[in-house]
């Protein structure tokens, strides 16, 4: 198969209390992996499977729903997995924590922004701190699992984090509480793996 499902780098239950075990099990094991057992299926026998993930999302049609769809969902969670770590949380440094305040004014302003964009996501979908040529950050919502590489979605930029904000990604332990989710989202998040997309894709 042309692409496979990753393994997460930590455990199940790495992510507790933040994220729970049996979420994480499900997330990754039957909604990452159907994305990825439909994108295979998507691509079989044409060109595309020769392509890279974001070859074909950067030159998607975006009315080939399969694609579209499961394109998105196996990118976006491969994603996902990498820029969260039982060690996360903090602060960003170095150069991204320079783009951060140059960007948005200070990490607080982030913070609100991003959780306002991922809290106001109307029904299922991500939301995105994208780079920009030069390292300007920006940061935007997409609906159900398209992303800012796709063409037509209205964000632009080269992703480096997101959150999911599908129901699958939290309710077994938060219920329709999506804004607690998203604020404890933060002590997860890999600052390290973070920077390392911003440096780069900037």
């Amino acid at each position: 198969m042309a692409f496979q499902l990753p393994n997460l780098p930590y455990a199940y239950d790495a992510l507790e209390p933040h994220i729970d075990a049996r979420t994480m099990e499900i997330h990754h094991t039957k909604h990452h992996n159907g994305y990825t057992t439909k994108l295979n299926a998507a691509i079989d026998g044409s060109d595309l499977a020769s392509q890279s993930i974001e070859e074909i999302l950067k030159n998607m049609d975006m009315d080939n729903k399969a694609l579209r769809n499961n394109g998105g969902g196996y990118y976006n969670h491969v994603l996902f997995w990498e820029i969260m770590s039982p060690d996360g949380g903090g602060n960003p440094e170095g150069d991204l924590a320079a783009a951060i305040n140059e960007s948005f004014g200070s990490f607080d302003n982030f913070k609100e922004q991003f959780s306002s964009a991922a809290g106001t996501r109307f029904g299922s979908g991500w939301a995105w701190l994208c780079v920009h040529p030069g390292g300007k950050l920006d940061i935007c919502s997409t609906p159900n699992q398209d992303n800012p590489l796709m063409p037509g979605v209205g964000c632009g930029g080269y992703p480096i984090l997101g959150i999911d904000v599908w129901e699958h990604a939290y309710y077994l332990h938060y219920q329709n509480r999506r804004p607690d989710y998203i604020k404890e989202f933060y002590s997860v998040i890999n600052w390290n793996k973070v920077a390392e997309n911003f440096a780069a894709n900037k």
